[in-house]
């Protein structure tokens, strides 16, 4: 009798192997899904914190890595801004930007509670007008809704209160400030103006305290200190914006006295 030789494992290996195809090229296609859906909410979460795009009525989809843009935005420049953002997401290798723009587009009003955008913008600025009162001579309590500073605590006397204010209203993004500051009844004589500071120390406080004044240009001052004497140099544009830098300086703490003859007009 002639025996037949089994081809059984061969079969059964044949058929797995056609199974198998279909399926890790599902497999992948699942995975490259989850990749674009990340890479469009990168997207929509930086229009989104941005001041520019956040109220644009902005789509935008990715298949494969190619980012699809559509809507309408108020200039060719916001278009521009919305497809260098999109470039930059690493993983996007190709962007299609069919935005429209209108001259009259009329941006959304905020209404009801704040976006996680505006709520991220208030964190910052609460974190700003803090740090600014932190460093400077006066240290009190803020926070922010919207751009409105709130300003609560106590001060040694009614020119700090005002100082404080300012600070608070010259920082970026306010928009308003409630100075709820109350003056100290017997103030600590212990903790007036002058303890002495490193002179590196006030340079970087004096710097990042113009760095988040909305009035002053940081970037065109220079800023040396020795003893406490705290030197500025370089170019401003009006005679207020000097007289603020001049002001921003002698409020930080350690300060004895501040030369702004090095400031000229530009």
């Amino acid at each position: 009798m002639k025996l037949i030789k089994k081809e059984y494992p061969a079969v059964l290996a044949l058929i797995v192997s056609s199974l198998s195809v279909p399926a890790m090229a599902q497999d992948a296609k699942n995975s490259q899904d989850v990749k674009d859906a990340r890479l469009e909410s990168q997207i929509l979460t930086t229009y989104q914190l941005s001041p520019y795009l956040r109220y644009d009525d902005i789509t935008v989809t990715v298949e494969s890595g190619k980012a699809t843009i559509s809507g309408r935005v108020e200039s060719d420049a916001n278009k521009e801004l919305a497809t260098e953002i999109a470039q930059g997401v690493k993983g996007i290798n190709k962007v299609d930007n069919s935005m429209i723009t209108e001259d009259n587009y009329q941006q959304p009003v905020r209404k009801g509670e704040s976006s996680y955008a505006e709520i991220i913008d208030d964190a910052s600025i609460t974190a700003a007008v803090k740090s600014k009162l932190i460093w400077s001579r006066y240290v009190d309590s803020s926070t922010t809704k919207k751009g409105m500073v709130t300003l609560t605590g106590t001060a040694e006397n009614k020119a700090a209160v005002d100082l404080a204010e300012n600070l608070a209203m010259t920082t970026r993004g306010v928009m308003s400030v409630d100075n709820k500051l109350t003056v100290l009844a017997n103030p600590d004589k212990k903790s007036k103006p002058g303890t002495a500071m490193a002179d590196g120390w006030i340079t970087t406080k004096v710097k990042s305290t113009f760095m988040y004044s909305n009035n002053v240009d940081s970037s065109d001052i220079a800023v040396n200190t020795n003893k406490g004497v705290v030197t500025l140099n370089g170019l401003v544009d009006s005679g207020s914006e000097k007289a603020l830098a001049v002001q921003l300086a002698e409020n930080v703490k350690g300060v004895q006295s501040v030369d702004a003859g090095g400031l000229t007009f530009k």
